[in-house]
């Protein structure tokens, strides 16, 4: 029992620790007054995965699967690409707009009176093969444009992906997850500014 509980705290230690950071980057946030909604984009463009680019890790990981099970490199593909639509895009989106509530903050993929552009820079898939364990994470720069106008842009810099318990054996549900935290801590920071 000794032993959970030290496990327990030193995994909820180093979960903290590996909070985001939040920062403006550029502009300010004085549109925050009058604009509430935003109409969602990502950009993955030029993201870096691990120590690599996106490509270089998709295909080492595709090559090393189908050296193990052939076919399988080519599914891992697919599904690195569907789970933006299916899962990273949801979890920010209702992460996002669950926090923002309050403070009338929202986010669409199909309206809103500003454009929220969510560039992801970084990934870390993390891993977990049971016995050993690294959470995701992953940045982002996120620009906020009126009429093409830049107005503000936002870094989101390490924002942890695990799920409770640790039973996210899958990349994407880990990596779903960081984009949950990093759209829950954006709209508080975004209603913190507002104020």
């Amino acid at each position: 029992m000794k032993k959970y509980f030290l496990f327990t705290i030193s995994t909820a230690i180093a979960y903290s620790l590996s909070a985001q950071r939040i920062k403006v980057e550029s502009g300010d946030l004085s549109f925050l007054k009058n604009v509430k909604s935003f109409k969602v984009s990502y950009d993955f463009s030029g993201m870096k995965v691990g120590k690599k680019t996106e490509d270089e890790y998709l295909n080492e990981k595709a090559a090393k699967y189908d050296k193990d099970e052939p076919g399988r490199g080519g599914k891992f593909k697919e599904s690195w690409f569907r789970d933006r639509e299916t899962r990273f895009y949801p979890k920010f989106e209702e992460l996002f707009n669950d926090h923002g509530r309050k403070a009338g903050f929202s986010v669409s993929r199909t309206e809103g009176a500003t454009d929220m552009v969510v560039h992801t820079t970084f990934t870390e898939p993390g891993y977990n093969v049971g016995v050993s364990r690294m959470n995701a994470s992953i940045n982002l720069m996120v620009h906020f444009k009126q009429n093409g106008k830049e107005l503000a842009t936002i870094s989101v810099t390490g924002a942890p992906g695990q799920t409770f318990g640790g039973y996210d054996f899958d990349t994407g549900v880990r990596i779903a997850e960081a984009y949950a935290k990093a759209g829950k801590e954006l709209a508080g920071f975004l209603s913190k500014q507002a104020k």
